[in-house]
């Protein structure tokens, strides 16, 4: 990947219980079981990724580098987020967003192996 902290972010999604990368169009996708987590783009050197915030989607879309995440997925609290090479992200709350992310979407049993209940 060309942004480092892109890698992180890929990196720190895969560490979440049956977490694994597919390429579906062109980009890489962290997936758990048949289900989207976060999509990153590797083709540029900004941090490009989307994920599903059905919780915090409209606090993070305050911030310059969010928008809807477009084909109609934003309707369903998906957020993109576009951060220029060179400024460095807040890992602490991106991290809290791919978690977010993932706690949506991952079945029932895979959270609650993660958050240790």
């Amino acid at each position: 990947m060309k942004n480092s902290t892109t890698q992180a972010v890929a990196d720190f999604a895969l560490t979440f219980p049956d977490t694994w990368v597919d390429h579906p169009w062109g980009d890489t996708v962290i997936k758990v079981r048949k289900k989207i987590v976060v999509m990153v783009n590797e083709s540029s050197d900004d941090l490009r990724f989307s994920l599903k915030l059905p919780e915090s989607a409209a606090d993070a879309l305050e911030s310059e580098y969010a928008t809807p995440t477009g084909y109609g997925l934003g309707k369903s609290g998906w957020v993109s987020f576009a951060i220029p090479a060179g400024k460095e992200p807040p890992m602490e709350l991106l991290e809290a967003y791919v978690l977010e992310a993932y706690c949506a979407v991952a079945p029932k049993t895979l959270v609650k192996q993660l958050l240790g209940q």
